[in-house]
């Protein structure tokens, strides 16, 4: 696995598709005034397919598609297609929305996608996650079950005055199901309004875990094989599944991040709350060989910062959660 400049091994990059996406969650996209990179712009199946294959000769082996929302790709389906038939992907996974996985799911699961993650932050969605239903986003947990994906994982970003009321209930989901159910923080990325309510609205997960405890009982940690997982697992008495919390503001994890990741637009996003970036798809579409793409990754995974300044008040800039990763679906495992 390749080393970066702080001796952490970097194996896991997450594609983004696109910057589209169905919904319009207050933390992510605004309602009007959008810009979206127009699709001469967006790096083919081919292409995505060649950085994968790039990216499993230096060492990377875990892969998640992301948007945006990744379900609005025409060409989803080929893409996963392309990419599980590479020796050396070891783990293919998504995370989506789900308000398209009742006519997606099973030609996903068939084309070799092997997990899913699913964005619902609260059961009454209007307010927060907006153009949404939950009617429509559990038929979409539906059909996920009924594929065979498995664990199944469900992120909820935690808003106040928005959904912070309501994570009891969805903690309450793992009682009798063997699911993930994940707490994200709000982290400020951009500059326009999405930022300005992740700053006013934030909530630490300290006060989201003792929301839960207080009503449901005691937080059991459940150990990780896995030391660059982000989410802090855990498990209510008796419970079947698991609740997670993610923390990158109150209780950062840098030191044990094995992330990369690339934009929509064919750029290796280095850390998810930088500027910083490395463009390859001037290298893709200008005749560059095998060994120049290799090259740009160990690059790229050589330069990766140590970690975020949020405590300096420096954030990404130069782009907006939508453009990164979208659908809360960027940050958990």
């Amino acid at each position: 696995m390749p080393l970066d400049g702080f001796h952490r091994d970097i194996n896991y990059l997450r594609i983004s598709l696109t910057d589209h996406c169905n919904l319009r969650c207050l933390y992510c996209m605004p309602i009007r005034e959008l810009r979206f990179a127009p699709v001469e712009y967006l790096l083919t199946a081919a292409e995505i397919e060649r950085v994968v294959r790039t990216a499993v000769r230096v060492g990377f082996g875990k892969f998640r598609l992301t948007g945006g929302e990744p379900t609005l790709r025409q060409d989803l389906v080929e893409i996963v297609e392309r990419l599980a038939q590479i020796d050396g992907v070891d783990d293919l996974s998504m995370t989506t929305n789900g308000i398209t996985l009742p006519r997606l799911a099973q030609p996903l699961k068939r084309a070799g996608l092997h997990r899913v993650n699913l964005h619902i932050d609260t059961h009454n969605l209007r307010r927060l996650m907006r153009f949404g239903s939950i009617d429509k986003i559990w038929a979409g947990v539906e059909a996920a079950v009924d594929a065979g994906f498995s664990p199944i994982k469900i992120n909820s970003v935690v808003t106040r005055d928005y959904n912070d009321q309501d994570v009891v209930d969805l903690a309450r989901l793992t009682l009798d199901r063997d699911w993930h159910v994940r707490f994200i923080e709000l982290m400020p990325l951009g500059e326009g309004e999405c930022a300005n309510v992740a700053l006013s609205q934030f909530v630490p997960t300290s006060e989201t875990r003792q929301r839960i405890e207080a009503a449901l009982g005691e937080l059991t940690p459940v150990a990780s094989s896995n030391p660059a997982d982000e989410s802090r697992n855990h498990r209510l008495p008796d419970a079947r599944g698991v609740v997670g919390f993610i923390s990158p503001v109150s209780e950062p994890y840098c030191g044990t991040c094995n992330r990369m990741r690339l934009t929509s637009d064919g750029k290796f996003h280095l850390c998810l709350l930088t500027d910083d970036e490395i463009d390859i798809k001037s290298a893709l579409r200008n005749g560059a060989t095998d060994g120049d793409l290799e090259a740009l990754l160990h690059r790229a995974v050589r330069t990766k910062p140590t970690g975020h300044r949020l405590d300096e008040g420096i954030s990404v800039r130069g782009r907006e959660m939508f453009q990164i990763c979208g659908c809360s679906g960027n940050f958990p495992r």
